[in-house]
């Protein structure tokens, strides 16, 4: 068998010892510039595409004055605004996005979470409250010796109003509930918890997504409606500790560069080697660490630096967003890497600051099989922006 295939290559060298070296290099190129014409048809057929929205996504529901329920309004959309404006501004570095209406909006991205995200939005609230909202009580104590909040229109004073009516910049937040095509009670559950907890008025804002879209296209479709000053998108389960978005708010102002853009990323690296990392299974920690290895070997410089991409708490300046959300692709679990390789792209500071972080029962992620899909999901990205089957158009 040996020698037969020695003769095979002695043939083939022998042949190819009549071939001139133009027309020998010549079929060289020609087959390279077909793998690459292949890999490209290859990657536009695979590349992700997300849907556009429909109209009735557009719209959002929240408590009136009275704690009813409101009809479905329309939602604000800087990015709409945003695209009229660039298409009409010759100089697309001169664009602004609008201006904020409130300092902090959080965009929780929700599908089938009824029995999580009651103590999630306890917290949130419960933080909000006392870090953004304006000083108003009505004199009586809720549990554990907490004010109780009132309820009151937008031009009202109560606490954490919806909208900034005072001169402080640094007042006024909002929660967007982005129900991804949840057939659960997860956005009665939502309306629940704002009525029995008196959340001001038109502060929670339930977004029902008509089909299921993954987590990073609810992400995404939050953030196209946030008027904050800084946006954030925390998970459901409430696994990081939303205090700490204090330390995201200080790295982001810190970081930021001469147009205000800075990304804050809540990090949970300092806990390898902690209780609730070495109580994983040896296959998740293993998974875990070759998917950091991938993600080394296949991002760009900035972003392969990144110890946790994975972490669902991150923070954005509002100047940041136009450089990020308009050219996002991936509406699954890479969708973080996304955002930070575009971060990375428009040259957008980046700080990854320590958060605290607990296991929640309950996740949704398959271990082993969306482990393998954002591995995957990581190479069409790269590959696609490498190739440029994707573009900042």
């Amino acid at each position: 068998m040996s020698e037969y295939v020695g003769q095979v290559c002695t043939t083939c060298l022998e042949l190819l010892g009549t071939v001139s070296p133009s027309i020998f290099f010549a079929s060289l190129a020609s087959t390279l510039i077909g793998v690459v014409v292949l890999l490209y048809l290859f990657l536009f057929a695979v590349a992700f595409k997300p849907r556009s929205s429909f109209a009735e996504e557009m719209k959002y529901r929240t408590l009136a004055e009275d704690g009813q329920i409101t009809k479905p309004r329309q939602l604000p959309c800087w990015q709409d605004s945003w695209e009229r404006a660039r298409k009409q501004t010759p100089n697309k570095r001169d664009l602004l996005i609008e201006k904020p209406e409130v300092f902090m909006s959080v965009v929780v991205p929700a599908y089938n979470e009824e029995e999580r995200l009651v103590g999630m939005l306890e917290e949130t609230v419960d933080y909000l409250e006392e870090a953004y909202g304006t000083s108003a009580t009505n004199g009586g104590q809720g549990k554990k010796g907490k004010t109780t909040r009132q309820r009151k229109a937008n031009g009202g004073q109560s606490n954490g109003h919806a909208v900034a009516t005072t001169s402080d910049s640094s007042k006024g937040w909002e929660v967007l509930i982005v129900s991804d095509g949840s057939i659960d009670k997860t956005e009665q559950v939502a309306f629940t918890f704002a009525q029995n907890h008196g959340v001001p008025s038109d502060s929670v804002r339930v977004i029902t997504l008509t089909e299921n879209r993954g987590k990073g296209g609810a992400v995404t479709h939050g953030m196209r409606h946030a008027r904050g000053q800084y946006v954030v998108f925390a998970d459901a389960d409430g696994a990081s500790k939303f205090a700490d978005l204090g330390k995201l708010v200080e790295a982001c102002e810190q970081a930021q560069d001469a147009s205000g853009r800075a990304v804050a990323v809540g990090s949970r690296a300092h806990m390898v080697g902690s209780e609730a990392v070495v109580k994983r299974s040896k296959l998740r920690n293993f998974l875990m660490h070759s998917f950091h290895l991938i993600l080394w070997l296949l991002t760009p410089h900035a972003t392969a630096k990144i110890k946790d991409t994975q972490c669902g708490f991150k923070l954005f300046s509002r100047a940041s967003l136009p450089d990020i959300i308009p050219y996002m692709h991936s509406e699954g679990w890479i969708f973080d890497v996304e955002m930070l390789m575009l971060a990375e792209f428009a040259r957008i500071p980046v700080a990854e600051v320590p958060v605290g972080w607990r296991e929640v029962k309950g996740s949704k992620l398959n271990v082993v099989w969306d482990s393998i899909g954002m591995a995957w999901g990581l190479f069409v990205l790269r590959a696609s922006w490498g190739l440029g089957v994707y573009r900042r158009t």
